[in-house]
């Protein structure tokens, strides 16, 4: 078996508190034709780094029906600056037009096979995953982008397209898993392509 979801397999559920104090699951977020869920953190620079890209392509499909959602799933042993409070701040300072849960366990990260910070996965209206992997290929430094995957596969979607690419490698820190060595991955972890 795969270690991270496969192209065409459901979201799996989930139960996680936010940064505005509410619990969340999947069902909230029923009104979105298409979902994108994300692996994300407060300290990693390829996250800091590529969040303004982020913001951009939330903000150009918000009215097509697109949600974003940002999942921390980082322990704090490795990095303090990952805790829920900083998030809490992280969210209040920047503003980001998503929901920002806080998978304080790993058992989502478990579930999903995310391998590092930020990984994008994106689901259909079914909640079928359509695109999982990276959003650009230079999230560290935007100025250095060439390619776009997120924003090619949701435009692609919505315009009822094929996904010409719909599994990419994700780039960015590997997820900080309690207990372990900050760059500690599960073995059955690997390159998605």
């Amino acid at each position: 078996m795969a270690y991270t979801l496969q192209i065409g397999q459901r979201a799996p559920d989930f139960h996680l508190l936010a940064t505005d104090g509410k619990w969340y699951t999947l069902q909230d977020f029923a009104h979105a034709q298409t979902l994108v869920l994300f692996f994300t953190c407060n300290h990693c620079p390829y996250v800091i780094g590529s969040d303004e890209n982020t913001r951009l392509i939330a903000e150009k499909y918000r009215d097509h029906g697109v949600a974003f959602v940002g999942i921390n799933a980082n322990s704090t042993t490795a990095y303090e600056e990952d805790s829920y409070a900083h998030m809490v701040e992280r969210m209040q300072i920047h503003q980001f037009p998503w929901v920002y849960l806080h998978d304080e366990t790993q058992q989502l990260a478990t579930t999903y096979g995310a391998l590092r910070t930020p990984h994008f996965y994106v689901f259909d209206g079914e909640r079928k995953l359509i695109y999982t992997g990276r959003a650009i290929d230079s999230p560290r430094d935007t100025s250095q982008m060439k390619t776009h995957e997120l924003d090619d596969a949701l435009r692609q979607h919505l315009a009822h397209e094929p996904i010409s690419i719909p599994v990419t490698n994700p780039i960015g820190c590997n997820i900080k898993w309690a207990g372990k060595d900050k760059k500690w991955m599960p073995a059955e972890a690997c390159d998605l392509v």
